[in-house]
């Protein structure tokens, strides 16, 4: 398997045929550079954590461009929808999606989740981390946290899907930070790798992942702070 960070939550997964994009804040974001539809070039999927901004991204533009399938739950492939994205399955937290060289479940996030129009937040359903299980057994499970606080059900989804591999938000204010952040992989998963996302973007949020790779210190997980763009083996 391998991985592409791309700032933010912006996150490449490639697996079998399958070339996931989640949260594919680019366009705006203040430290991706380059051309958003080279990063998601040859995507099959799209898949969304939650209807903010900075995670739905270019999830429109990508999808028209390549033909990848929209996978969120429904209120936000409805949303986009209206937008002109046509191939889309919605899900929403409890089952699975099957996307051919693998499969999503949705699993409970602290956040919340909307988009602005018009000045007017609109819903767009429960907030969600995503789990990816690729079919080949030998590639590692991934869950995406999206943009959450610490829980203590996060122990529940360890127990049933048991992640390899954690994409965990440490940017504070928004999110957990740092410790909590360090907390939550220490005492609720058994992760092999952890790779730290949503800091850096903005000013009023951690600028670096130092203060977490200091937290991590003893919790038995590699902690990997990829360079933005460059693709990584998982």
């Amino acid at each position: 398997m391998k991985a592409t960070w791309f700032g933010h939550s912006a996150v490449r997964i490639e697996t079998g045929n399958a070339v996931i994009i989640i949260d594919p804040f680019l366009s705006d974001s203040s430290t991706f550079e380059g051309d958003p539809l080279e990063a998601a070039k040859g995507a099959t999927h799209v898949v969304l954590t939650h209807g903010h901004d900075d995670h739905i991204g270019d999830t429109v533009s990508i999808c028209k461009e390549t033909g990848a399938q929209l996978v969120a739950n429904f209120e936000i492939c409805n949303y986009l929808g209206g937008k002109g994205v046509e191939n889309f399955s919605p899900g929403n937290h409890g089952g699975r999606i099957d996307c051919g060289d693998f499969d999503v479940a949705f699993v409970q996030a602290w956040h919340s989740s909307s988009s602005i129009v018009d000045g007017t937040p609109v819903y767009l359903g429960n907030p969600a981390g995503v789990v990816i299980l690729p079919k080949a057994s030998y590639e590692p499970v991934v869950l995406h946290m999206g943009d959450t606080d610490i829980f203590s059900d996060m122990k529940l989804i360890a127990d049933i899907y048991k992640p390899q591999v954690g994409f965990v938000p440490i940017g504070d204010r928004f999110t957990m930070g740092a410790d909590l952040a360090a907390r939550a992989c220490r005492d609720y998963f058994d992760f092999k790798t952890v790779i730290p996302v949503h800091y850096g973007t903005f000013p009023i949020i951690d600028q670096d992942a130092s203060k977490f790779e200091k937290a991590t210190t003893g919790v038995g997980a590699k902690v990997l702070v990829p360079k933005i763009g460059e693709a990584f083996d998982l």
